[in-house]
């Protein structure tokens, strides 16, 4: 077996295992594990690994970074690895406003949503592309000020934010359908728990304070704590390590 087949193998085995440890979860929680994607960070990771989780199967792939993702998006197309093969790319990290018109060409979906002035600029070049971008509101749920994303860890501020939400519905070409969060780092998937459980109960405010939105889904969990996610309700977990294994590339 060769170097390029033995990665893969190896990535479609991790990949296997995390969808029972999923599958595993939901049942734990008494959920359907069919109503939950999972999705493959493959931030830090070069071309070739890419095209390895590729080979393996894998068909739904999140990046972090505008730049790094495109290049490989590029980089598969002219592999001819796109196409037929139903790629989906997911933005699932920071976006400055200026990169906002490279998200609405390369991603099908934006898990980082994060201000009114970069929701202006997506609707601007999603309409001059003729097409419907689907957004998840990124949540700050932790108050840490190493995270981007809406305050929402005091509850006594989520009535301003469902106004400014409001605000977001009136786009055309955006469309939003949930939110989005990154639990505090810990050694154990549980202290998360309660993290995840506060992003439940703001989807549920804002069901019933913006009934006209689709919150339907939850993007939390990674892989330190994507079992607990689901077990909390995630309908999209954003995992990375335990699939692609160690990040090669440098991430500044």
């Amino acid at each position: 077996m060769n170097r390029a087949m033995d990665g893969t193998e190896v990535i479609r085995g991790n990949y296997a295992r995390v969808l029972e440890q999923i599958e595993f979860a939901a049942h734990f929680a008494g959920r359907d594990s069919s109503a939950i994607r999972l999705l493959v960070v493959t931030k830090g990771h070069p071309i070739e690994v890419v095209q390895q989780a590729v080979a393996a199967g894998i068909r739904l792939l999140g990046e972090n970074y505008v730049d790094e993702a495109v290049a490989k998006i590029q980089a598969l197309a002219s592999a001819g690895m796109t196409g037929e093969s139903g790629l989906e790319w997911h933005m699932i990290g920071h976006v400055q406003s200026r990169k906002a018109r490279l998200v609405c060409e390369h991603f099908a979906y934006l898990h980082a949503l994060d201000s009114f002035k970069l929701a202006e600029r997506l609707e601007r070049f999603a309409a001059e592309l003729g097409r419907k971008l689907p957004v998840l509101l990124e949540c700050n749920v932790s108050g840490e000020q190493t995270k981007f994303g809406y305050p929402v860890w005091h509850e006594d501020g989520w009535q301003q934010l469902a106004g400014e939400f409001a605000g977001l519905l009136d786009f055309q070409h955006l469309q939003v359908r949930g939110l989005m969060t990154m639990a505090p780092f810990f050694d154990e998937p549980e202290p998360a728990r309660p993290y995840f459980q506060r992003l439940r109960r703001f989807q549920a405010f804002l069901m019933e304070s913006l009934p006209q939105a689709d919150w339907s889904e939850l993007s939390m969990g990674m892989s330190g704590d994507f079992s607990v996610a689901v077990q909390e309700g995630a309908t999209l977990v954003r995992v990375g390590t335990a699939i692609m294994g160690t990040r090669q590339m440098r991430i500044d």
